[in-house]
């Protein structure tokens, strides 16, 4: 967790580093070595900017309004796996085909908040 929260400013100083040693190549630099200082300065940049980023937030889409169907509506097969809540007289059912892509659900069971996640 250390590194996760210095992360930003190592990668920003590292950055500069390199921007300020290309800067320094640059003057001296052949036509080749400019082209691969360019690429070079592309990749810390890149490097330096997801370090920023929760590329996660990219990939798991929460799910905006969960539905809920009673057992004899539902179009589940059988022998899928499904997460299991049963609080007071309230239970939802949630599967784990939709849990294992989204990972986290917010909802509410017999008046009590809860997060259900997989």
């Amino acid at each position: 967790m250390a590194l996760r929260q210095r992360a930003p400013l190592v990668t920003l100083i590292a950055a500069l580093a390199c921007f300020a040693f290309a800067f320094m190549l640059w003057r001296s630099s052949s036509r080749w070595r400019k082209s691969l200082l360019v690429l070079t300065l592309l990749l810390v940049t890149f490097s330096a900017v997801m370090a920023r980023l929760n590329y996660f937030e990219w990939m798991f889409h929460p799910i905006a309004g969960a539905q809920f169907l009673a057992q004899s509506q539902s179009k589940l097969d059988s022998k899928e796996m499904i997460l299991a809540v049963r609080l007071g007289g309230d239970a939802r059912a949630y599967p784990i085909s939709q849990m294992a892509y989204h990972h986290i659900l917010n909802d509410e069971v017999a008046g009590v908040p809860i997060a259900v996640t997989y």
